[in-house]
């Protein structure tokens, strides 16, 4: 199917911000009878939802006189708004100077730079308060440096207003108004206090949910109303969640929230890259995570649920699309491949397990093990492996003493290969290779199938890459 777009030409790229499309969810939603709509803000020309709030900004800034030609934006980020900031920046001829915490990805950084910013690194263990803390960085700046602005992403209406003007009605829009669910996130809360309180203008009954970060305090000042104010605590997601309420978040208008573990948010991050091919950061897989939930709980195949994809995936490769940062972290369980996996990528042969019997001779089992090209061979006694010999315990034993050669392997033989079955996982079996135990046999249905060496699971770890 071909779908005509941009048949048009425009005056500037902020023209191409806004009307993302609207995807429906297919695998990662199999099983749910709610249907399950991502509005994909990763195709706006910066990379992110928050290339709606950049120019925004940057214009209530110039109507209200504060900033003015040749000008300076500052702002604290996380990365996205900075990008937003500094394409609308580009056209209007400003400089942009921009903190960040150092937990963001290094591709942002990069980015920023990209777009001619100053990046300013501040640490992220410090309290909301403290100096070194991002936003308090970013106001300290704003303050010392003439003719620049504080874009105050955190406190400016423009954030809020932007995603009522556009966001709101776009999903409004693209559903023909049968939108009952919203699922968000709160960062900044400009996009669902925006979004969310358009669509409530237009139905009442529309429920806006938001998720939030294991860590973030912001769930828990909505459940609590404000009366309990937890400690914040470090978590890996980026962008969304706070140690603080922003002013521009309006916790009125969410009727629900749900907390999500990192672990939770990159692993759906990850689905709807391989399963959706939708390439996307892990904010958008701690809302997809949340909006599946609330989909398996409506469970109404006439409802409507729509939820936001934050960003572009190519923001995290170096954390969440890689598989070291995420063990590093905890955040990537263990590999369930089995040792079939590696039987199915060895050769295949006539004989899969060359093995010889207790009364064989060393001089025998010798010339097996060269006609064979292999280096160990399991001592059957039927199905039972009673030991094992190894060419270089044969070979060394032979040479200090040559009648050994016709001695049986029984006489000389080391302890058997371990007997495994088939199903197991190859991250475990991978700790019972050593020099000392070099092979296990692998079993399946009561059956010898097969042998693995420590140079087969060399060979199939370095061809998985």
């Amino acid at each position: 199917m071909t779908v005509e777009r941009n048949r048009k030409p425009y005056a500037s790229v902020l023209e191409t911000i806004g009307w993302t499309p609207l995807i429906r969810l297919n695998r990662v939603t199999r099983g749910v009878r709610t249907p399950v709509f991502a509005k994909a803000e990763f195709f706006n020309p910066g990379g992110s939802v928050k290339d709606r709030i950049g120019m925004p900004i940057i214009e209530r800034a110039e109507r209200e006189g504060r900033l003015r030609p040749g000008g300076t934006v500052v702002e604290g980020t996380s990365g996205n708004t900075g990008i937003g900031l500094a394409i609308a920046a580009a056209l209007k001829g400003y400089r942009c100077i921009f903190t960040m915490p150092d937990k963001m990805s290094q591709e942002k950084v990069r980015l920023l730079k990209a777009f001619g910013a100053e990046v300013i690194v501040t640490p992220t263990a410090v309290p909301p308060d403290h100096p070194d803390n991002y936003v308090m960085m970013a106001k300290r700046i704003a303050q010392e440096t003439p003719n620049a602005i504080l874009a105050n992403q955190f406190y400016n209406d423009a954030n809020s207003d932007a995603h009522y003007a556009t966001t709101g009605p776009e999903i409004w829009e693209q559903t023909d108004g049968r939108v009952t669910h919203f699922v968000c996130a709160a960062g900044t809360g400009g996009t669902i206090t925006g979004a969310g309180r358009f669509l409530k203008e237009r139905n009442p009954k529309i429920q806006v949910v938001s998720g939030d970060p294991v860590g973030s305090i912001l769930a828990e000042m909505w459940r609590t109303k404000g009366q309990n104010k937890p400690e914040g605590t470090p978590y890996k997601v980026e962008g969304i969640g706070q140690d603080k309420v922003p002013g521009t978040l309006d916790m009125n208008v969410i009727d629900d929230f749900m907390t999500v573990t990192d672990k939770e948010a990159f692993g759906m991050a990850r689905r709807l890259t391989r399963e959706e091919g939708l390439f996307v950061g892990g904010s958008a897989g701690l809302i997809v995570h949340v909006a599946m939930h609330v989909a398996r709980r409506i469970d109404d195949p006439n409802a409507c649920l729509v939820t936001i994809l934050p960003d572009t995936g190519e923001r995290y490769l170096s954390k969440l699309y890689n598989d070291e940062w995420m063990r590093e972290n905890q955040l990537l369980d263990a590999d369930r491949t089995t040792l079939e996996s590696v039987l199915s990528s060895k050769p295949p042969t006539d004989q899969p397990v060359v093995s010889v019997a207790p009364g064989t001779t060393v001089r025998q089992a010798l010339r097996l093990m060269s006609l064979h090209d292999v280096s160990q061979l399991p001592i059957m006694d039927g199905a039972n492996c009673v030991g094992s010999v190894s060419d270089w315990s044969l070979s060394a034993k032979s040479l200090d003493d040559t009648k050994l050669l016709d001695a049986t392997v029984s006489q000389v033989m080391d302890p058997p290969f371990p007997m495994v079955d088939a199903a197991q996982p190859v991250d475990a079996i991978a700790k019972l290779l050593s020099k000392s135990n070099p092979a296990v046999l692998v079993r399946s249905n009561g059956h010898v199938r097969g042998i693995v060496t420590r140079s087969d699971m060399l060979s199939y770890l370095m061809a998985r890459g």
